[in-house]
């Protein structure tokens, strides 16, 4: 049975490795550091889905004030199609809802291919035009 539940600096660790079996698109901010400071700046942002003791799926629900926003979406390929994604999706939405978020925001990785892309659709989220632009600050 999965369950869903609010990862905490305890999971670090876990959260990293499965992002990495979960051949989640890497990030320069996917480390202890990054984690440890989204836990202690949005402590409800990152939902965890569980199966047994091992992490399934995975969620970032932010909001900056102006919009929501959806990051580091995963499933392990083990628990694909089986409405993890969706359940984290609907979770993460719905704690968003509640701090006032009005309008959604998300960007999804390439390599996820027409199957990411055809789950974001299914979830209701609408393609734009725009062109993403980033910068580190290292």
């Amino acid at each position: 049975m999965i369950t869903l539940r609010l990862g905490t600096r305890g999971d670090i660790d876990a959260v990293l490795t499965f992002w990495l079996d979960a051949t989640a698109e890497p990030s320069t901010t996917d480390d202890a550091t990054g984690l440890e400071g989204l836990l202690d700046r949005s402590p409800g942002a990152l939902i965890l889905a569980i199966d047994g003791d091992a992490i399934v799926g995975t969620i970032i629900g932010g909001w900056d004030g102006w919009r929501g926003t959806l990051y580091r979406l995963a499933v392990a390929p083990t628990h694909r199609r089986r409405g993890i994604a969706t359940m984290l999706v609907a979770d993460a939405e719905r704690q968003l809802r509640e701090q006032g978020v009005r309008r959604m925001h998300l960007i999804a990785g390439r390599a996820g291919g027409t199957a990411a892309e055809a789950f974001w659709l299914s979830a209701r989220y609408e393609p734009t035009d725009q062109v993403r632009f980033v910068k580190m600050l290292d």
